[in-house]
């Protein structure tokens, strides 16, 4: 049965505490028996916030230890805390301190992650920028966040059209010194960073911390910050993902998204060696895994269908005994890809279902997907979950869908303007809607405002989804709502085939219907070559209106 929501109390604190501290010991992250190990961690996380605090403390725990790997080479725990002290020295001679906003626009690389600890080590609050923006995008973003300096890299350049000039610039990648036109008046941080003392400065009046944006896939993104949190918060990831000290993780994820930077703070938490690409490929990832003989591998669900695809191409050509853990996260995994990633890696998928509001919600391990492929799984120590109706009441009857409301140590306090999220018994509004099975499992049916009524019946178009790719001449597929003047709202699909696949509208009307009741089956499908997606893979849907 469904675990119901709990209180706030005083009491229910203290044992999340009490349960938070065996997962850290267990996992490794808290330093028993080395109380005094254990202080100076601490102190570090208090002084400089979790992540700036973790990367110091690591270099002087791990030393000259591999912390960090991209297209450029290693880079060791310490040396990325003193090119970071070195930055963080100039840019305060350049006034930036506690109180500055930052943003950062840049792939996955050193320069990216030497941002991050700069800004954190002056106090500022960094903006991480997606990728994928547009250059209008980038500049209502900016100056909605008050952003005083902007760090890019140069292959970013021509979205800097519509941003306010006076803003100052800084490359944090640089393919073509020789490209003045790109480059500009823009310093790059290597020449900030060399012949800049590499001690550390003192530490800032109030920690930094980063603001992360939503998807912005149904309108303008907004700003979640994520400033100091409990070191407990672990506790939510490790309590359910056994990733452990020392691991190599493969980093495919975008440090940008949610996804990407909890498991990436967490890692440098605990002593990993990082892996990371500025570019995703499929066939790259899997050489990687085998080359660094990475334990663990953290994606969004579309990298991973396009990492299984190509698997199952080239069988047995790349070895991957050594991965433990596939951690995917971001936005829904359908159950055939839960199998289809079994029978590739075998068991060692764990989903985890969240937003950037509310970080983590729930994760589903191997054993849950395998009883219920698809499902998110259940909420680890110190979160909560709850199904409301639109009346406002908890649902815990198995089966029943509703609302999804959640709360964990992660969940942020409000957006940068000032809204927040709707919120019931101290549980936060995750725009989803779902429901348990019997075993207390949580599925997740679809986004609350994706649910149309057709002929009177509610329809969630993600069930669409999950049948039609199924099929294996179907890659993917989106399902949406549109007006219909006889039945109010009607359902359009929009399906990628696999090559050489002749599937037609009729046969996926069929198919559809075989599976599912009628008023589910589509009116209308669209044969594209990709959906069009974001950064982080997730569907542009009001892009696929314009089809």
């Amino acid at each position: 049965m469904p675990r119901p929501a709990q209180g706030n109390s005083p009491l229910k604190k203290a044992a999340d505490a009490t349960l938070g501290l065996g997962v850290l010991f267990r996992s490794g992250l808290a330093p028993f028996p080395r109380v005094d190990d254990g202080v100076r961690s601490l102190l570090a996380v208090r002084r400089y916030g979790p992540f700036v605090g973790a990367v110091r403390h690591a270099a002087r725990r791990h030393g000259g230890k591999t912390a960090l790997v991209d297209e450029r080479g290693e880079l060791s725990y310490r040396e990325l805390d003193e090119l970071s002290n070195a930055l963080s020295t100039a840019w305060r001679g350049r006034g930036i301190g506690a109180g500055s906003v930052l943003a950062a626009l840049c792939r996955d690389h050193r320069g990216l992650v030497i941002t991050m600890l700069a800004a954190g080590k002056t106090g500022a609050r960094l903006v991480l920028m997606n990728t994928g923006f547009g250059a209008r995008q980038l500049a209502e973003v900016a100056a909605r966040e008050n952003v005083a300096a902007l760090v890019y890299d140069q292959e970013f350049a021509g979205l800097l059209a519509e941003t306010d000039p006076g803003l100052e610039r800084y490359l944090s990648w640089v393919d073509d010194p020789a490209d003045r036109d790109t480059i500009g008046a823009a310093v790059p941080l290597t020449d900030l960073i060399d012949g800049t003392a590499r001690e550390a400065g003192p530490p800032p009046a109030k920690p930094g911390g980063f603001v992360l944006l939503t998807s912005g896939t149904t309108g303008t993104p907004k700003g979640a910050p994520r400033d100091r949190t409990s070191a407990l918060a672990s506790a939510q990831f490790l309590d359910r993902i056994p990733m452990r000290r020392g691991d190599t993780v493969y980093l495919a994820a975008p440090i940008f998204h949610g996804t990407g930077l909890s498991q990436f703070v967490l890692a440098f938490a605990l002593g990993c060696k990082v892996v990371v690409h500025r570019r995703f490929d499929p066939e790259v990832a899997l050489a990687t895994l085998e080359r660094h003989h990475c334990h663990v591998l953290v994606v969004v669900p579309t990298m991973l269908q396009r990492i299984v695809d190509v698997a199952e191409v080239h069988s047995g050509r790349f070895s991957t005994d050594a991965l433990r853990i596939v951690f995917a996260a971001g936005s829904s995994l359908s159950p055939d890809l839960c199998r289809r990633t079994a029978d590739v890696f075998g068991e060692v998928l764990y989903n985890l279902y969240g937003s950037t509001e509310v970080a983590v919600v729930t994760v589903a391990t191997p054993e849950d997907l395998r009883r219920a492929p698809g499902t998110a799984g259940r909420p680890p120590v110190t979160c909560r979950v709850a199904l409301y109706d639109d009346e406002g009441k908890q649902i815990t009857d198995p089966g029943r869908t509703g609302r999804v409301f959640a709360a964990s140590g992660l969940s942020f306090a409000g957006y940068t303007d000032g809204a927040t999220k709707e919120t019931v018994d101290g549980l936060l509004a995750t725009g989803d809607v779902g429901h348990f099975d019997t075993d207390g499992l949580l599925f997740i049916d679809g986004r609350d405002d994706d649910m149309i009524v057709s002929g009177g019946e509610n329809v969630f178009p993600l069930e669409v989804e999950n049948v039609l790719v199924e099929r294996d001449d179907v890659v993917e597929a989106a399902v949406l709502g549109v007006p219909d003047e006889k039945f109010g709202q009607r359902l359009k699909a929009f399906v990628v085939l696999a090559d050489d696949a002749s599937l037609g509208e009729e046969e996926v009307k069929a198919y559809v219907k075989e599976n599912l009741a009628r008023y589910k089956v589509p009116r209308e499908v669209v044969f594209l070559e990709a959906l069009p997606r974001n950064a982080t893979g997730k569907v542009l849907r009001r892009t696929l209106l314009d089809h």
